[in-house]
């Protein structure tokens, strides 16, 4: 039996959502109340502390409903979608969402929480704060996560004690070129699936450090697989070799 056969390792719930919110991701603003309408914010930023901060133009009916707001506060959730890199019928892989209080900061707090984001994610928009656009700080109350692996609510002190995969800026880059240039990898791959999987259509949909992601696309559905890898990698050398591992290649990379 395949070492990966077994039950893989996998990052842990609170270190997803930050890789879920450290790619970014396409986001829309719920606000409190029965027909109100999602809104697409500008920016949005989900902060290591668990709140988030979302753009809008000034003039946009939430920043008036706001301020106009007892104690300045509305009732909010703040959804983040991860979507995978490669066409799938359901793109979406993961989600998390923010439930809490929208209120403007003050001109300090909101000046200190657009050079956080700029650090991380340097982005035009931010310039336009102040200057036809209004930052509007989320004060999470809860945060859950949504994706194939499980449903968890997670806790602000365990989120900012996670850290993001480090490998999910260059997930994307490497996805797509496995699915265009080495459809032969996953090929390869496919002898770990389960026998009942192997016939439907198999996608490369997603990689981290403890392991690789497929999606079988086949008529009863979709499934994904997590293929584990024989320990967590931290850099691109041990993730290189733990990839030739799973490929079954004899040879190590000094050799190739």
């Amino acid at each position: 039996m395949p070492e990966t056969a077994r039950t893989p390792a996998k990052p842990e719930a609170a270190e997803r959502a930050r890789t879920i919110a450290k790619r970014g991701g396409r986001a829309a603003v719920q606000p409190s109340g029965v027909d109100a309408e999602r809104v697409q914010p500008l920016l949005h930023h989900v902060h290591r502390d668990g709140t988030a901060t979302v753009l809008l133009s000034d003039g946009h009916p939430l920043v008036g409903a706001v301020w106009q707001a007892p104690r300045g506060e509305f009732g909010a959730v703040l959804e983040v979608a991860d979507s995978a890199p490669v066409r799938l019928r359901e793109p979406v892989r993961g989600l998390i969402w923010l439930t809490g209080w929208l209120r403007v900061p003050g001109s300090g707090e909101r000046h200190e929480r657009v050079l956080q984001i700029a650090e991380e994610r340097p982005d035009p928009r931010l310039l336009d704060v102040g200057h036809g656009v209004t930052a509007l700080r989320l004060e999470s109350v809860s945060l859950v996560l949504a994706d194939s692996e499980e449903t968890s609510s997670i806790d602000s002190t365990e989120f900012a004690a996670s850290r993001p995969d480090p490998f999910c800026l260059y997930e994307d880059g490497w996805l797509r070129h496995l699915e265009l240039s080495h459809r032969d990898v996953v090929g390869l791959l496919t002898r770990y699936l389960p026998e009942r999987l192997r016939g439907g259509h198999v996608r490369p949909l997603g990689l981290d450090r403890y392991g690789v992601r497929l999606r079988v696309e086949s008529a009863d559905g979709d499934h994904d697989v997590r293929l584990g890898f024989s320990r967590a990698v931290e850099d691109s050398e041990q993730l290189g070799a733990e990839l030739r591992r799973l490929m079954g290649c004899p040879f190590p990379a000094e050799q190739r």
